[in-house]
């Protein structure tokens, strides 16, 4: 018998006539903004603030402010997974024994909070610290592993969700507390440094050091030194080789495009692209779209790493290099990675066409110009968790991401082993600017000695069984380097 496609083509047609026209290809199902995984979807609970809720763990304690402490059972199994892969503060943990290098430290700090930076809070209490945290950014927070920390004692203030008044709350209530004063301060972004000398500048005449881990904060760190502010010591571990190249580099090239797909659907494959910066995270994304079939534009303010992103262009699919301003009309999607601010503005938001994806995966939440947007002839319309759709009058629609915050850690997931670089090099930051004798740092910024640098390498090559060459004497002498290393010079980058 002949196939008969006339009724079936006819029923189809009435259906689709039926559902309306839809501006872009996004449906919204259950599955779909479940999508978040486990760890940061808050689909089942309330949106309200914890902040004046009661609150107590199973042994009593008070002192924390989270979302629901009910959580807590499987946000430990949370860390406990994110512990398989982070060797090195295993390590950290068994080799310090009877010992704790950080025996009388109070470290208050302010990062993302997720199973990962669970790990290292532990990992610190384990070396004799005592730790207060709150979070970095407002929407990467892990309500069940804030949970955990609190359950396990440490005071946690953040949840998920929260906003620009509790951001604040958050980091004073850390800071603030009356029967307790930190003398060192971990910090991603600077916020927690700037509101200890706008709020508590009095804090300074007991805390040791800072460390700090984001291009944003160690701008900011070397204009207070430049301005005669920074009133203690700094330890700048963002521009470690450890992390630039797994951090910035390898994290971003796998997770940018986790984050894309969770939120989007999208497919690469064909897309126009244009990624504003050129550093150790613009390189990871240009590597990660380009993979994926995307025709990618690069654009950059710095001479040299427009040049690196023009040589490469031929073999990484790159379009040249270009202003934002000449592209902005035909790309599908604008990825920021430059640390700045006002880098897309609304003169380019105007240009942009109906349904590009707009996206950041720079640390501030400045790079794109927000108050542009937030005016009255502009409607925002809520998606899906951490997706709107910014509408022109005339029906174009721009497609906004994590509210122009950081996309992997507020829409998806970073792998464990590259964080486990990164928390390695903060711990043992924390551990040389804490037990430095006076006089060892000025008030100024540094960077991480290299020979820590290499053993934070080391410590992870056990888990790919690498097997490392030694140097002899004569090549050392010839090198003028010591054997055991380091063997690259402090400035090597």
């Amino acid at each position: 018998m002949p196939i008969q496609f006339t009724d079936q083509k006819q029923e189809f047609n009435k259906r689709t006539s039926n559902t309306g026209h839809r501006s872009l290809p996004h449906s919204i199902s259950q599955s779909s903004t479940d999508s978040y995984g486990s760890v940061c979807s808050d689909s089942s609970e309330d949106g309200s603030s914890p902040r004046d809720k009661p609150r107590r763990t199973s042994k009593g304690l008070s002192d924390f402010c989270i979302k629901n402490i009910k959580q807590a059972e499987f946000g430990r199994r949370e860390i406990i997974i994110a512990q398989q892969e982070m060797p090195a503060l295993m390590i950290l943990r068994k080799g310090a024994g009877g010992e704790k290098p950080l025996a009388g430290a109070q470290v208050v700090g302010c990062t993302h909070i997720t199973a990962q930076t669970a790990v290292l809070i532990e990992t610190l209490s384990v070396l004799g610290a005592q730790c207060r945290w709150a979070a970095c950014n407002i929407f990467s927070t892990q309500n069940a592993v804030a949970a955990a920390l609190a359950e396990g004692g440490t005071p946690v203030f953040a949840w998920r969700g929260e906003s620009e008044d509790d951001f604040w709350w958050c980091i004073d209530r850390c800071v603030g507390a009356e029967t307790w004063q930190p003398n060192m301060i971990m910090d991603d972004g600077g916020d927690l440094t700037h509101w200890i000398h706008k709020k508590h500048p009095s804090l300074f005449k007991n805390i040791k050091g800072i460390v700090e881990e984001s291009v944003t904060g160690i701008y900011r760190l070397y204009q207070m030194s430049k301005a005669g502010r920074l009133c203690v010591p700094a330890i700048n571990v963002n521009d470690s080789v450890t992390k630039q190249k797994f951090d910035n580099l390898y994290c971003c090239k796998e997770s940018i495009l986790d984050g894309l797909k969770r939120t989007t659907d999208i497919m690469f494959g064909g897309k126009q692209v244009v990624v504003c910066g050129y550093g150790e995270v613009g390189k990871g994304c240009c590597a990660a779209l380009k993979a994926l079939g995307a025709v990618v534009y690069v654009t950059e303010v710095d001479p040299i790493c427009a040049l690196q992103a023009c040589t490469l262009s031929m073999a990484h699919c790159f379009s040249k290099v270009n202003k934002l301003s000449e592209v902005a009309r035909q790309v599908d999607m604008v990825v920021t990675c430059t640390g700045n601010k006002s880098v897309v503005r609304r003169e380019h938001l105007d240009r942009m066409k109906d349904g590009c994806i707009l996206c950041n995966m720079g640390h501030s939440s400045t790079e794109i110009d927000l108050v542009s947007l937030r005016t009255a002839e502009l409607r925002w319309e809520r998606m899906r968790p951490q997706v709107d759709h910014v509408i022109w009058p005339d029906g174009k629609r721009i497609v906004l991401l994590a509210e122009g915050r950081l996309l992997n850690l507020s829409c998806s997931t970073v792998p464990s082993f590259v964080l486990s670089i990164t928390a390695t090099t903060q711990a043992l930051a924390l551990i040389e600017l804490y037990s430095a004798p006076e006089g060892r740092y000025k008030q100024d910024v540094y960077l991480l000695p290299k020979k820590m640098d290499e053993y934070v390498a080391s410590l992870h090559l056990p888990t790919f069984d690498a097997h490392l060459s030694e140097v002899t004497d004569e090549q050392a002498k010839y090198l003028g380097i010591s054997k055991h290393g380091p063997f690259k010079p402090n400035d090597y980058r």
